[in-house]
């Protein structure tokens, strides 16, 4: 068997193997790049049938890129995958406020999660943000709480939370919250598909500048 062993070329590959694979879509070409990016992350075909999304979630979220807006999210794996360099060409950071002392104890005192409470803790700086949530469930229902009482006002959400307590009710209630989003339906996800929705949306919006 031959192997490639250049990185370029081994991306080109995979996305030629993925086109034939799912085709087109069906998808308009910049959700179409997300989509890619997702199935060529997780390696799972299964992702073209799964995501879904609002029909403003790209031209809002490239705009409030550009406009230098802070990604958020629920724990640090995600932060840790986003393009950090092109969150910050116009000033934006990647924050997660997971690790927080004031969160953990808040949470402790609770009973909750401390992703829930990280949304909180995060809610003043949400507005024109855009929120990555890719691991907890807890958080996403806790952000469209936060949302729906006027406390939380993001640009756009990712959320795919991934997991089989809650994880697909929660992001069949993002569907419905009327906030520009990106997610998976069902119980699959996680940081990783959340981690290439967000790098894909950054590509989107930095094309041909980097």
């Amino acid at each position: 068997m031959e192997f490639l062993y250049d990185p370029q070329a081994i991306e080109a590959r995979s996305r030629e193997i993925i086109a034939a694979r799912v085709g087109d879509l069906g998808l308009e070409p910049a959700v179409r790049a997300i989509v890619t990016r997702i199935i060529h992350a997780t390696g799972d075909l299964g992702y073209a049938g799964l995501v879904a999304y609002h029909p403003r979630l790209v031209p809002v979220a490239t705009a409030a890129l550009r406009q230098g807006a802070d990604i958020i999210t629920d724990v640090e794996m995600v932060r840790n995958g986003i393009s950090s360099h092109l969150v910050s060409r116009s000033g934006g950071r990647v924050i997660c406020a997971i690790k927080e002392e004031q969160v953990r104890q808040e949470a402790a005192a609770r009973g909750e999660t401390r992703a829930m409470v990280a949304m909180e803790y995060l809610a003043p700086r949400m507005a024109g943000a855009i929120i990555a949530i890719g691991n907890a469930p807890t958080a996403l229902f806790r952000l469209l709480k936060l949302m729906a009482s006027g406390l939380a006002t993001p640009a756009a959400v990712v959320g795919t939370p991934v997991g089989f307590v809650g994880a697909a009710e929660a992001k069949a209630a993002l569907e419905k919250a009327g906030v520009p989003y990106l997610t998976v339906r069902g119980p699959k996800g996680g940081s990783t598909v959340a981690v290439a929705a967000v790098n894909a949306l950054l590509h989107l919006t930095w094309d041909g500048e980097e």
